[in-house]
């Protein structure tokens, strides 16, 4: 039995893409929000959603834990859970009637009820936390359970309806020390079920790190709700602790460090690797950074070593006119040359690509599939541009939305404003450039094997089978695309 029970509402059988890719990770803000409640002295215990078939399954926890609290923490360290999808945000409704039907008080945290604290509030939420958590979270359940008299006035960081009338205590202030949070509690969370879907579809295990929190770009379509514009970082040595617990007691083969910017300070990625290589830490990853802070050889060179294996970048588009619209602060030059860079060290690139974009061409568009083509990235990640309130983007169009202002899921691409071309041209768009991709990718393995034969095996030929299948229907794609456009078939 748990005072708290901690949960989230982000579920796979509620994303039918995500659960396609089954590549899974444990709610990793959840994980450290539990840590820091039992190291405060608190009774807490987790329900993980992620492979819940039904709501059955977190009634059952309920019924077994008996808790006071329930805190709907979602993980915002997962790009997923800030997309505030609206298939979540029901579970969270769901969720939150359920634990009041229980007797709970629920407790929500998440980028979506600060953005909509009425909604949350009329499904029978009574506190939503505002901006890092860990402490409000402490201070509020302590309150709660000592069964103080008056209300949570004193509490920084929290928003809650009161004579009915939402009111906001004073923000709190984040941690800039990151070293004193103590690592999530791995062992609240059963991980068998992520070990099992990622070795059945991908062969080996990956899970989740954080290294910081927050960013301090300037992005204008980026919502940062939480964090605001800061960036705090874990010290290399703090980091390498915890890899080498997990690899004690978790066995991951892979990590993916889920950090908005990784290794941005000055220094700290050569420092990490010296670290994981001299204690025996490595474990091979992936990481997201910007470009322009990869056109040093010797960062490039301290990342392989700390057993980098792919950086996943915001490319967005190859146009430099879209990028300075974003407020990016890259060029398309930058583009060119980090990928270069890293490949030529063996790294794999990731693109995550955004179209739609207010003032978007057709000859925008062409510039970002050339960029793609040359490039050559290893993975490819595809958008349309997502207004979410709080950015100046989503200022920029908010008299163009209709009613609709999320994605249902993640595989919506819904693009919820006017648009330079319809919503169905950017869905089809989405599939010819996937479709394209991976006519690039096949020719080009082919013709490096062409080379050196011995490479020849099945999984290139199946490969080489795919992609013929893609550019056997690439043409009606294009012939669609042209329609909208107003041009000859789009071939490029």
């Amino acid at each position: 039995m748990s005072r708290v029970l901690l949960t989230h509402s982000y579920s796979l059988r509620f994303d039918p893409k995500e659960h396609r890719a089954m590549t899974p990770y444990p709610p990793l803000g959840t994980l450290y929000a539990a840590s820091w409640l039992r190291q405060s002295g608190i009774p807490v215990s987790v329900h993980d959603v992620m492979f819940d078939q039904d709501e059955s399954m977190f009634e059952q926890s309920l019924c077994s834990q008996h808790p006071e609290i329930v805190v709907i923490y979602d993980d915002q360290f997962n790009y997923l859970t800030k997309m505030c999808l609206s298939r979540m945000r029901e579970a969270a409704f769901s969720m939150s009637r359920c634990a009041k039907a229980h007797g709970c008080t629920v407790v929500v945290f998440s980028s979506d009820a600060t953005d909509h604290l009425a909604e949350y509030f009329d499904h029978m939420v009574d506190f939503v936390i505002l901006g890092e958590a860990e402490i409000t979270l402490t201070e509020l359940a302590s309150h709660i359970l000592s069964r103080h008299d008056g209300t949570a006035d004193t509490i920084h960081g929290l928003a809650f309806k009161s004579g009915g009338e939402i009111r906001r205590t004073p923000p709190r202030r984040i941690f800039s020390t990151l070293d004193v949070l103590p690592f999530p509690a791995w062992d609240l969370a059963d991980l068998t079920p992520y070990r099992l879907a990622w070795k059945r579809s991908h062969g080996s295990f990956s899970l989740n790190m954080v290294t910081t929190r927050g960013c301090p770009y300037h992005c204008n379509w980026c919502a940062k709700p939480i964090y605001g514009q800061v960036y705090h970082s874990r010290s290399p040595e703090n980091v390498v602790d915890e890899m080498l617990m997990l690899k004690q007691h978790v066995a991951p083969e892979h990590i993916w460090f889920a950090d908005d910017i990784f290794g941005l300070k000055p220094d700290w990625v050569r420092r990490f690797a010296d670290l994981v290589t001299t204690r025996d830490a490595v474990i091979p990853f992936k990481c997201l950074s910007r470009v322009d802070l990869l056109l040093k050889e010797d960062t490039i060179l301290h990342l392989r070593r700390a057993g980098c294996r792919t950086v996943w970048v915001g490319a967005e588009s190859g146009s430099q006119k879209i990028l300075d619209a974003m407020e990016k602060g890259t060029t398309v030059a930058q583009i060119y040359e980090a990928s270069a860079l890293l490949h030529k060290h063996g790294i794999s690139v990731g693109f995550f690509l955004q179209y739609g974009y207010p003032g978007e061409t057709f000859d925008d568009i062409a510039q970002t599939l050339r960029m793609v083509r040359e490039c050559a990235p290893d993975e490819l990640g595809i958008s349309v541009s997502y207004p979410l309130p709080g950015t100046r983007f989503y200022d920029s169009v908010r008299a163009e939305m209709e009613a609709k202002r999320n994605w249902v899921d993640s595989a919506d691409l819904d693009i919820m404003f006017r648009g330079t071309y319809p919503r169905e041209f950017y869905r089809i768009l989405h599939a010819y450039t996937h479709k394209k991709f991976r006519i690039w990718q096949a020719t080009a393995a082919l013709l490096r094997s062409l080379r050196r034969p011995a490479q020849i095996n099945g999984a290139l030929l199946d490969r080489v089978a795919r992609s013929l299948y893609h550019a056997l229907t690439l043409p009606a794609l294009g012939m669609r695309l042209a329609r909208y456009v107003g041009t000859e078939p789009f071939t490029f």
